[in-house]
C-alpha cells in the first residue's frame, strides 16, 4: 500500500471510530478505571478494536493505547501506526466536545502521515508531510493550511486542565496571545487549520496523543518542538513526549 492509500485508510477509519464513539455518547456509557487510574469508557475499546483490526489491512504494526500495558510494549521494527482510539477521554467523560481520533504513521521516528477526527464537530483533518493537509466536513475537503503569526491577535490553545500554569501566562504575555482552553488534538488540528496561531504545552503527553496531529500540523506548514527547540522523536522506550511548542508559519 503507498502513502496515498494508507492516508486513505487512515481517514476512513478515523471516521468510522468518531461515527462509533458518538454513538457510544448518545447510548450512554460507563466511566472505569484503568491501572494509572486514567478514565476509559466503552468509546475508548470499541473504536480502538475497530481501528487496529482495519489498519491490519496495511501490514504495518500497530501501537494502540488501550492495548494491555501499551507504554510496555516493544518499538517495532520499521514504520509504525500510533493510535489513540479516544484521546480526551476526560473530557468526553465529563460532556465537553473536544475529543479526537488519532491515527499516526511514523517512519524513522517521525510522524509522516495522520488523521485526526473531531466526533462531536463532524470533522477529520488529514496530513501527508511534504504533500499537503486537509479538513474534511459536511461541506467536503478542503486544504488546510496554517496563517502567519499575526503581530496583534495571536490566539494560543492550551490544555484546559493546564491553562493556569504560570509558564503558559508568560508565554502568552511574551507573545501577545490570548489563551484558548481546549482538551485532545483539536489544539493542533486549530493551529493546522490557521484559526489558532500557538500550542504551547508543559507537561508530559504520551506519543500515541501527539504522532497524528504533529504530522497534520507539519503538512500545514507549521512547526513543532520541544523547548529546546528539537523536533520530538517517536518509538522512545516508555512513548513519553517532554513538553513541546506548535505554532503556525
Amino acid at each position: 500500500m503507498d502513502m496515498d492509500g494508507m492516508l486513505a485508510l487512515a481517514v476512513r477509519l478515523a471516521g468510522a471510530a468518531a461515527a462509533a464513539i458518538t454513538a457510544v455518547r448518545a447510548a450512554g456509557f460507563v466511566v472505569e478505571r484503568k491501572r494509572d487510574h486514567s478514565p476509559v469508557t466503552a468509546a475508548d475499546t470499541i473504536a480502538e478494536a475497530l481501528i487496529v483490526e482495519g489498519l491490519h489491512e496495511s501490514g504495518l504494526p500497530v501501537v494502540a493505547e488501550e492495548a494491555h500495558d501499551a507504554s510496555a510494549m516493544a518499538v517495532p521494527d520499521g514504520p509504525f501506526w500510533l493510535v489513540d482510539p479516544l484521546d480526551g477521554t476526560r473530557d468526553f467523560a465529563e460532556g465537553h466536545d473536544s475529543f479526537a481520533v488519532n491515527i499516526g504513521l511514523v517512519r524513522d521516528g517521525r510522524p509522516v502521515l495522520g488523521a485526526v477526527a473531531l466526533p462531536a464537530h463532524g470533522q477529520v483533518f488529514s496530513g501527508l508531510v511534504g504533500r499537503g493537509a486537509w479538513r474534511l466536513d459536511a461541506g467536503g475537503s478542503r486544504p488546510i493550511r496554517v496563517r502567519p503569526v499575526p503581530k496583534v491577535g495571536a490566539v494560543a490553545v492550551v490544555s484546559r486542565r493546564h491553562d493556569r500554569d504560570p509558564r503558559i501566562a508568560a508565554f502568552a504575555r511574551e507573545h501577545g496571545a490570548t489563551l484558548l482552553p481546549l482538551g485532545s488534538a483539536e489544539k493542533l488540528c486549530r493551529v493546522a487549520e490557521g484559526s489558532a496561531d500557538f500550542s504551547p504545552r508543559r507537561g508530559p503527553t504520551m506519543e500515541w496523543d501527539t504522532a497524528a496531529p504533529e504530522a497534520v500540523l507539519w503538512a500545514a506548514g507549521g512547526r513543532m518542538a520541544d523547548w529546546d527547540g528539537a523536533p520530538l522523536r517517536y518509538g522512545k522506550p516508555g512513548w513519553r513526549n517532554p513538553g513541546f511548542l506548535a505554532r503556525g508559519a
